[in-house]
């Protein structure tokens, strides 16, 4: 059973590496929804960033998903992808990995909010 949005029953999606995405479907996050499309990815050596640009495109285009976690090294993998995703929904969150750090000042989601609130710290 996946972890729901009380109200409207929507979906956490995770892209990753295998630790993050194992362990967050250890968690229950994890979903198929009637079309057969999972709401995880996991990002191995061998993943294009294609595959990863593909993976985020038909996770911000589904309805049913309402947060996007994605591991910090993919997210720079496909920063373009996310910097041009502007919706509030889903919301995008930049997470560390078991063997990277986070880094905030990666992070341009976390830019975009600071300058709502304070232009001089963009």
């Amino acid at each position: 059973m996946a972890l729901h949005s009380a109200a409207k029953g929507k979906l956490i999606a995770v892209i990753g590496d295998e630790d993050t995405c194992v362990g967050f479907l250890l968690g229950g996050v994890g979903e198929i929804n009637k079309n057969r499309q999972s709401n995880f990815m996991v990002v191995d050596r061998n993943t294009s960033i294609s595959e990863i640009e593909e993976c985020f495109k038909r996770f911000v285009k589904r309805d049913d998903i309402d947060i996007i976690l994605i591991n910090q090294n993919v997210a720079e993998m496909v920063r373009h992808c996310i910097d041009s995703h502007t919706q509030p929904v889903p919301a995008v969150l930049e997470i560390p990995s078991k063997d990277h750090p986070y880094d905030a000042s990666k992070d341009s989601i976390l830019r975009r909010a600071k300058g709502m609130f304070n232009p001089d710290d963009v």
